[in-house]
C-alpha cells in the first residue's frame, strides 16, 4: 500500500498538477483588518498583519471573486463601528466602580465625601438638621414637652394631696376619711369612723347611716355593731334600699357602710351590687346612693378595737363547730337565688333585643 501511495505521489509530480488551495471565510484585501472582530487585541492585531503577508496572487484570486459576490450594502456592514472599543469600556467602567483611572475632579468629589463624613462621625461635631418651614425647632419642642410634664404633675400632686374624691354623682367629695383596702374599685373606711358616726360626730353633716351586715343570722346573732341590719341575700338588700329609697335633706347626706366577717368578699360583693342596681335605676349620673363605704378589717377587727359598740359583746365565726349545718343551708340558699338571678337577668337581656 505504501508503494501504491508513493506511486501517486511521483505520478502527480511529473505531470505537474496543481491542486486548488482556497481558505474558507476569507475576506478582500480591502477589508482585511477593517472589522471590528478583529481590532478587539493585540493578537488579533497580530493575526491582521499575518492575513496581510499572505500569497499576492491567492489575495487577488479571493479579490476578483469576493469583490464579485458581496453587494455594496452587506459590505458597509465589515466597515462600520458595531463595536465599542475596549478604551471606552474600560473609562465606563472606572466610572462605574471608583477605580484610579477616574479623571482628577470625581478623585476629589469622592475624596471629599469621604471627609465629610469622617468629619461627621468625629465625637466632636454633631449634626445638625435642618428644620423645615412652619416646623417648630428642637429646643421649642423640648420645652413644650417639660411644661406639659410638670403640669401634669401638678395635677397629680393636687389630687393627691386631696384624699376625698367625688362621690357617685360626682356632686361632691366624700366626707369619710378612706384608707386602703383590698379592693382598689371601693372606699374603705376604718372602725375609728363608724364609732364617730355612732357617737354623733356628723350629725350634722348626715341625715341617716346604714351598716348593712351582709354576714349570716347565726352570725349576725352571735355579735354585730349597734344599729347594724343584717342582710345577707342580695334580692333582701335590693328591697331595703331601693324599692323605697332614702331620700337625703338639703345639707344632710345618706351614707351606706357594707361589712362581713373580714370584708373580704361578701361585703364588697353586695357594695358593688347595690351600685349595680342603682345605676340601672337612674340617668346617669344620679344616683339615690352616690356614697358607699366598706368598713376594713370587717365584724372582727371592729369587735377587737371598739367591743364596747357590739351587742351582744361577742363574736360568733362563720365557721362555727356548732352552726355547720346553718352554714350549709344559707350557702345553697345563696349559691340558688345567684343561680335564678343570673337566669332572670339572661332572660331579661334577650326580651330586650
Amino acid at each position: 500500500m505504501e508503494e501504491t501511495f508513493e506511486k501517486a505521489i511521483l505520478e502527480s509530480s511529473r505531470l505537474n498538477i496543481r491542486l486548488p488551495l482556497r481558505r474558507i471565510h476569507s475576506l478582500p484585501q480591502r477589508l482585511l483588518g477593517s472589522s471590528p472582530a478583529l481590532k478587539r487585541s493585540h493578537s488579533d492585531s497580530l493575526d491582521c498583519d499575518a492575513f496581510q503577508l499572505l500569497d499576492q496572487n491567492e489575495n487577488k484570486e479571493n479579490v476578483s471573486t469576493n469583490d464579485e459576490e458581496i453587494p455594496s450594502d452587506v459590505a458597509s456592514l465589515w466597515t462600520a463601528p458595531l463595536v465599542m472599543r475596549k478604551t471606552d469600556m474600560r473609562a465606563k467602567r472606572c466610572r462605574l466602580f471608583g477605580s484610579s483611572a477616574l479623571p482628577s475632579g470625581v478623585g476629589r468629589t469622592t475624596q471629599k465625601r469621604m471627609e465629610r463624613s469622617q468629619e461627621e462621625n468625629s465625637p466632636g461635631k454633631s449634626k445638625k438638621r435642618k428644620s423645615l418651614p412652619g416646623t417648630p425647632p428642637e429646643d421649642a419642642t423640648n420645652l413644650k414637652i417639660v411644661k406639659t410634664q410638670s403640669s401634669a404633675a401638678e395635677i397629680e400632686s393636687i389630687l393627691d394631696s386631696d384624699q376625698r374624691d367625688l362621690i357617685g354623682d360626682f356632686s361632691k367629695g366624700y366626707l369619710f376619711h378612706t384608707v386602703d383596702g383590698k379592693h382598689q374599685d371601693l372606699k374603705y373606711i376604718d372602725s375609728e369612723m363608724i364609732v364617730s358616726v355612732l357617737t354623733g360626730k356628723f350629725a350634722s353633716f348626715i341625715k341617716e347611716c346604714v351598716i348593712i351586715d351582709c354576714r349570716y343570722p347565726y352570725e349576725y346573732e352571735g355579735g354585730h355593731i349597734k344599729g347594724a341590719v343584717n342582710l345577707h341575700m342580695e334580692e333582701d338588700v335590693e328591697d331595703f334600699l331601693l324599692k323605697k329609697p332614702i331620700l337625703p335633706s338639703e345639707n344632710k347626706r345618706v351614707i351606706i357602710v357594707f361589712h362581713c366577717e373580714f370584708s373580704s368578699e361578701r361585703g364588697p360583693r353586695m357594695c358593688r351590687f347595690v351600685r349595680e342596681r342603682d345605676r340601672l335605676g337612674n340617668e346617669y349620673p344620679n344616683l339615690h346612693y352616690p356614697e358607699l363605704y366598706v368598713l376594713k378589717g370587717g365584724y372582727k377587727d371592729f369587735f377587737l378595737r371598739c367591743r364596747s359598740f357590739c351587742e351582744p359583746q361577742s363574736y360568733r365565726p362563720m365557721h362555727h363547730e356548732d352552726f355547720k349545718e346553718d352554714l350549709k343551708r344559707f350557702r345553697t340558699k345563696s349559691r340558688t337565688w345567684a343561680g335564678e338571678r343570673s337566669k332572670r337577668e339572661l332572660y331579661s337581656r334577650l326580651k330586650k333585643l
